[in-house]
């Protein structure tokens, strides 16, 4: 039977090894989830989506239980994404391939300073770690989602990757096929959405609360992954039941909103995500 949800974003830290200029960043209190509170948010969406990725901010790598909490996740059917800047692939890459994850986004575009050598380094251990993890099984999407801000770098990310990923590499419009269980993904530079924004206009589509939501690391449930600072926080799953909070008044005028590309909060109004769905 089909669930409701395609994916759940589920931010285990808020905490980051890096503050890079594409990312908005948070100003809420440093945390971590629990192991406590972990299992009790799985054993909350198990009716709800088979898919799990631990992203909204924050660096997952940085959880020392990550592994851990992936093993979980996975022995109870649900299939887990992360999202990650790549520099911590060469210490814990090995025990995130083992723990079963289902797939890892690499955004390659994160070295933004330091020496030249330094930027081999950081391409180096996200090319060893990409060949190990799609020979292992594990779907591995190298991203380089800032057209037009790269300085020119792009292009010896790519040579780079070519020399060091064996592979078909038959490209298209949004990227490249490298080879089985392992992807390149192009992306536009994207103005996340901010309260302090020029507001666009209404004729906005998301599919915020259509097919996905997020939990943030203090509980609370939001639209989508773009809201870093919990501006339309609908309820608290530490506290109160999810089917609850997905079904209050403010989640179903958000859902009737977007239906009518005339959404009913400020914050989905500023965002630069959503506008692309015009």
């Amino acid at each position: 039977m089909k669930k409701p949800y395609s994916r759940v974003y589920f931010e285990i830290t808020n905490i980051c090894n890096k503050a890079c200029s594409f990312c908005h960043g948070t100003r809420r209190p440093k945390r971590r989830v629990s192991e406590e509170e972990f299992s009790a948010v799985c054993e909350s969406l198990l009716p709800l989506t088979d898919y799990m990725y631990f992203h909204v901010m924050g660096e997952p790598l940085t959880h020392p239980s990550l592994p851990s909490f992936i093993s979980h996740a996975t022995s109870l059917g649900f299939k887990c994404a992360i999202t990650t800047n790549g520099t911590l692939l060469p210490e814990r890459g090995e025990e995130i391939i083992s723990s079963g994850v289902y797939k890892v986004n690499i955004s390659v575009h994160s070295f933004e300073e330091g020496s030249e050598e330094g930027f081999e380094k950081y391409l180096s251990g996200i090319i060893d770690f990409a060949d190990r993890a799609s020979n292992k099984g594990v779907l591995t999407v190298l991203r380089l989602w800032n057209k037009g801000h790269d300085g020119g770098r792009n292009d010896k990310i790519l040579d780079a990757l070519k020399a060091g990923l064996v592979g078909e590499w038959s490209f298209g419009a949004r990227g490249a096929r490298i080879r089985h269980k392992l992807h390149l993904e192009y992306g536009d530079r994207f103005a996340w959405p901010d309260l302090s924004a020029e507001e666009g206009d209404s004729d906005v589509f998301c599919y915020g609360l259509s097919d996905h939501f997020g939990i943030l690391s203090d509980g609370s449930v939001i639209p989508c992954c773009l809201d870093s600072e919990g501006n339309i926080t609908l309820g608290n799953i530490f506290e109160e039941p999810i089917e609850n909070i997905l079904s209050s008044p403010r989640a179903v005028a958000i859902r009737e909103g977007f239906k009518k590309r005339c959404p009913s909060e400020e914050l989905c109004r500023k965002c630069g995500y959503a506008r692309r769905f015009k």
